[in-house]
């Protein structure tokens, strides 16, 4: 039975994680938890609640496991990287330069790490990892650095030991689990939760014209089993997204006909918003790991509409 430390195991991605590893009975999973409550799942998941910025406790966590999956992180919405952008730097770059350094100390056996596209330029042409060019644009600059660094600090580990780094370049994630307050989510939870609150308009913050990349979490899950099944090489990045570009009016339209609702979009150009188009080549995923998307935009539409009624609704 592998030994398998989630961090992050509260949040969004690393939620969705643990609930579909926990479900493996291969696996043993060590859940980490910060300040959010512990939830129940399968009895091979065991909690542990740290704060990452604290070396001790991440060795503490490490000693023993097989793999890692960090998806704990410091994460806002658009508002919060036009207004504050600094909270993305400082506690996500220590964290995982422990982390990163521990997985060397303890000989983790791999290490998955969600990186972000906040560093590739903005194109309306399918970005492949290659495309990164170092130049990022002003209002990604605290993040998009902050994970370059990061990646260069997994590769130089890699080198160093026999862990196995997965660096995953994924797109937009949405679905359960997601915040959905309008200060603290994406594009994607900010327009479900507008949708099926509105009466009879929806603003939307900008001129819907920027094209975005959106994968169901349930896929980003999949990537994950592939990579830790059929990764080869030491150290390997990763776009994961669902390839097809998609704008927000052209999202906005379809949340609204599949939840029908009878309202219009109003667009408020006075609102922070970030002109930047960017959708992934996800050709590398495939020929190496046998993976691509397999949940179409309506479909995932769909169930995270059924899950924020169950959940969220207001």
């Amino acid at each position: 039975m592998k030994k398998i430390l989630i961090c992050g195991a509260t949040g969004f991605i690393g939620k969705n994680i643990t609930i579909a590893l926990a479900k493996n009975k291969n696996y043993e999973v060590h859940a980490v938890r910060f300040k959010r409550p512990a939830y129940k799942l399968s009895s091979n998941v065991k909690w542990h609640k740290a704060d990452l910025r604290n070396p001790l406790l991440v060795d503490k966590l490490m000693k023993g496991m097989d793999i890692v999956i960090q998806a704990a992180a410091t994460t806002s919405g658009s508002k919060d990287i036009v207004s504050k952008p600094y909270i993305h730097v400082t506690d996500n770059a220590v964290i995982n330069s422990y982390m990163f350094r521990s997985a060397y100390n303890n000989n983790i056996k791999h290490f998955i790490f969600p990186s972000c596209t906040v560093m590739y330029p903005s194109s309306k042409n399918a970005t492949k990892e290659k495309d990164f060019t170092g130049k990022i644009i002003d209002k990604y600059k605290g993040a998009g650095e902050t994970k370059v660094y990061l990646e260069k600090i997994a590769k130089f580990y890699s080198m160093l030991s026999d862990t196995k780094f997965t660096i995953i370049r994924h797109s937009n994630i949405y679905g359960p689990h997601d915040k959905y307050d309008l200060d603290k989510s994406h594009v994607f939870g900010a327009t479900i939760t507008k949708v099926l609150t509105a009466k009879d308009t929806l603003e939307v913050w900008g001129n819907g014209k920027e094209i975005r990349d959106f994968l169901y979490a349930d896929d980003l899950v999949d990537f994950i089993k592939a990579a830790i099944r059929k990764q080869k090489k030491q150290y390997e990045i990763y776009n994961c997204g669902s390839g097809e570009p998609v704008s927000v009016k052209i999202l906005c339209e379809n949340i609204i006909k599949i939840s029908k609702k009878n309202i219009k979009i109003k667009f408020n150009k006075a609102k922070p918003s970030i002109p930047f188009n960017l959708y992934l080549n996800c050709s590398k995923a495939k020929k190496d790991l046998g993976w691509e998307a397999k949940t179409n935009l309506n479909e995932g539409i769909s169930k995270t509409i059924s899950w924020w009624k169950n959940n969220i609704k207001k």
